[in-house]
């Protein structure tokens, strides 16, 4: 018996959301063998990573384009599906998924995201099918610059019916699990965490001396870039009155030049071995003032043994206490008075109590424990 994970992207480790994916793959293959069903979208093929998991398929869909890709778009409109997320849906992911759904000793299978929900809507009236959520998406898109009123009752319109609709839905976060029932109480909701391997993941030595603050994320999505704004407006201005030699490093894509005049700012862009970058750092910063779920930079940065101060956006839906495992700070004068005293004497005991948190929490092994059949 083999379960079906769909999903939308090509599988490769370049983002939060495929980190996530990746985490649910290897532990649903880690029972009873897996196929991945994807969409050629964001890149060629999937990388390494996905395609050493043990027991695991890989199945591409090639989407149309031209006048059957609109068609699939007007009737997602059509049916209520948000229009950034209808255009993502394909006649040919659904196609696949519904044969493959039928192969003889079919265990679960799981849409992963809420376009492929969307897309495997008609299968989900034949036969049970999970939703694994990424985020409570319409708990934040709200506050987001671009999403207006009306939209953002579309989109929970459109979220409860993905909630209705799942045998079973996979939520990141207690915090989430709250807001999903209070927007559709009949769901039928799951925890299950983000997580990062960890077993791959070699602590660092945090480098007091470098005075070196690292945010890593994917600078394309509003909400790092909102936090990156918090950093370089507010809070690294009241760091610098007291440590003119601090430095903050960014890492990941989606900053076409460089985010500050001032040389204290590193953008670095996207680096093929983070691990290089967490070991040149003091600590690790994850500023975020809004988004869902469960930021995945920041358990990576707890596996990676920095100390971490986040906000408590950042820190929400983590079993994360404040002065243990990391520290968390709820305004610019704050953060940057925990930046300070990190960069100035070092923190190495919230490092070491935040990788034992994610080995225990936030790990595949744990994972794979929780997903058990």
């Amino acid at each position: 018996m083999r379960d079906l994970l769909v999903t939308t992207h090509t599988p490769v480790l370049r983002s939060g959301q495929a980190v996530r994916t990746y985490g649910v793959a290897r532990a649903l293959a880690s029972h009873r063998g897996l196929d991945l069903l994807y969409v050629r979208f964001g890149a060629e093929e999937p990388d390494a990573a996905f395609r050493a998991i043990p027991g695991i398929a890989l199945h591409e869909a090639v989407p149309s384009r031209g006048a059957r890709r609109l068609r699939a778009y007007t009737q997602a409109r059509v049916r209520g599906v948000p229009g950034d997320f209808a255009r993502g849906i394909s006649y040919e992911l659904a196609a696949r998924a519904s044969v493959l759904a039928g192969a003889d000793q079919r265990g679960r299978v799981i849409a992963d995201g809420p376009i492929a929900a969307a897309a495997l809507a008609q299968l989900a009236r034949r036969r049970q099918v999970i939703y694994n959520a990424h985020n409570l998406e319409s708990a934040f898109r709200g506050e987001l610059s671009d999403v207006g009123r009306r939209h953002a009752r579309v989109l929970r319109r459109f979220e409860r019916g993905l909630l209705a609709r799942a045998a079973e839905a996979w939520m990141v976060s207690e915090p989430d699990i709250e807001g999903a029932r209070v927007l559709c109480p009949s769901a039928r909701l799951r925890y299950v965490p983000n997580v990062v391997d960890v077993a791959a993941i070699a602590p660092v030595q945090p480098r007091a001396s470098e005075r070196r603050a690292l945010f890593v994320a994917n600078f394309a999505y509003e909400p790092n870039r909102n936090g990156l704004r918090f950093l370089l407006d507010e809070v690294f201005p009241l760091v610098w009155g007291q440590l003119p030699d601090a430095r903050l490093a960014l890492v990941g894509g989606g900053l076409e030049r460089a985010a500050s005049e001032d040389p204290r700012v590193e953008t670095r862009g996207f680096v093929e071995q983070l691990g290089d970058a967490y070991a040149e750092a003091a600590c690790a910063v994850v500023p975020l003032l809004q988004g869902g779920g469960t930021p995945l930079k920041l358990i990576e940065a707890l596996a990676y043994g920095l100390p971490v101060i986040a906000t408590p956006r950042a820190a929400a839906g983590l079993a994360l206490r404040d002065g243990e495992h990391c520290l968390i700070a709820d305004s610019a004068a704050s953060f940057a008075a925990a930046l300070v005293r990190v960069l100035d004497a070092g923190a190495p005991e919230l490092g070491r109590n935040g990788r034992r948190l994610v080995e225990r929490e936030y790990s595949i092994d744990a994972l794979s424990a929780l997903l058990a059949p």
